[in-house]
């Protein structure tokens, strides 16, 4: 929780990102209105709805907000590329890390794009909810969130009419959620950010894609080990290898069971 304190300091600190893509919004009344809306994100407000982050903000009605989120004209990645240099300036270091990871949301209807019952990881089961893979830059003077993507899954991307009516632009395809953190990995390593290496959690590790990438970058990768299945056999130590017996055919290899520690 955000106590007065820290609100504070947010609201002192956020000048300099404001100045930053406030040219982003084309209107006087827009850079308002965002300015409102990321200090009413960052504030003390318990429940961060539409009614109480305008509340937050002194405004009568969430309508003002709404708008600057559903009908205004600017575009999110270019504010997101500023972002990018931001956090380079204040925060980059040679030995920069990229950390990679998805996140869910709960939801209740069927409207909110990428909606669908799927394994949410903050809820620790499977729920109606949105997935989000994020992307955070850390080094040893602090740490920022830096790129997104919401995960959409097949049921949504088939359904050509269900995604217009979620605005969802026809050129969104479907991608599974490591083919979505390679993309922000590359945004990344074209922005002003310095990185040295990337971690992520297993699923991203599988991705040889990625992989290949980071090597031919020289960008080293650290990704969590993938479950082993319950009933997966397991040798004790590495076991070595003999070939058949006399009259097989060929050099056939066998792995002999290891008898005791190696």
């Amino acid at each position: 929780m955000i106590d007065d304190l820290a609100d504070a300091t947010w609201d002192r600190e956020l000048d300099d990102p404001f100045l930053r893509i406030g040219h982003r919004f084309g209107r006087a009344d827009l850079r308002r209105r965002m300015r409102d809306y990321v200090r009413a994100l960052v504030s003390p407000v318990g429940r961060k709805n539409g009614w109480q982050l305008a509340e937050h903000a002194g405004h009568r009605t969430p309508d003002g907000l709404q708008r600057l989120l559903n009908g205004a004209t600017w575009n999110a990645d270019d504010v997101r590329d500023d972002l990018q240099t931001y956090v380079a300036d204040n925060l980059g270091e040679a030995d920069g890390v990229l950390i990679l990871d998805d996140t869910g949301f709960v939801k209740k209807g069927t409207t909110s794009a990428g909606v669908q019952r799927q394994y949410s990881g903050t809820a620790g089961r499977t729920e109606n909810c949105q997935i989000g893979v994020f992307a955070a830059y850390a080094t040893t003077r602090g740490r920022a969130l830096v790129d997104r993507e919401l995960y959409l899954p097949k049921s949504w991307t088939d359904d050509r009419d269900r995604c217009r009516a979620a605005k969802i632009p026809d050129e969104r395809t479907f991608a599974t959620k490591p083919e979505l953190a390679r993309a922000m990995v590359l945004r990344a390593l074209a922005s002003p950010l310095p990185i040295a290496w990337v971690t992520a959690d297993a699923a991203c590790g599988q991705e040889w894609r990625l992989r290949r990438m980071l090597e031919e970058t020289a960008v080293r990768l650290r990704a969590g080990r993938p479950e082993v299945p319950a009933d997966t056999a397991l040798w004790p130590c590495r076991p070595p290898l003999h070939a058949g017996a006399e009259g097989g055919m060929g050099e056939a290899l066998v792995r002999r069971r290891c008898q005791g520690p190696a």
